[in-house]
């Protein structure tokens, strides 16, 4: 079995790279989510079928605007699913 000192000047490097990595993650930005998403998206985001997403617009669970061919969700819409939806499987 081996013994390793650790002087005062390792802890001190090794707080400054701390802090140095902290101070970089708290430094990137934080990509805010698009309000508006197209189907693909919104299928990836909850990992669901083509089919699931369509039951959820027919039955009403999940708001959506149409767009000539296109189906748009608001993130926000998506989200009250989720946390309204699950209220009953508590």
């Amino acid at each position: 079995m081996s013994v390793e000192v650790i002087t005062k000047e390792d802890l001190q490097a090794f707080r400054n790279d701390l802090l140095n990595d902290i101070k970089s993650l708290l430094g990137k930005k934080i990509e805010a989510p698009k309000e508006w998403l197209k189907a693909a998206e919104v299928r990836k985001l909850l990992k669901i079928s083509a089919g699931t997403l369509l039951t959820l617009r027919a039955t009403g669970k999940l708001q959506y605007s149409k767009i000539g061919g296109t189906y748009y969700y608001r993130y926000q819409d998506i989200q009250s699913t989720l946390v309204n939806g699950n209220k009953g499987h508590e």
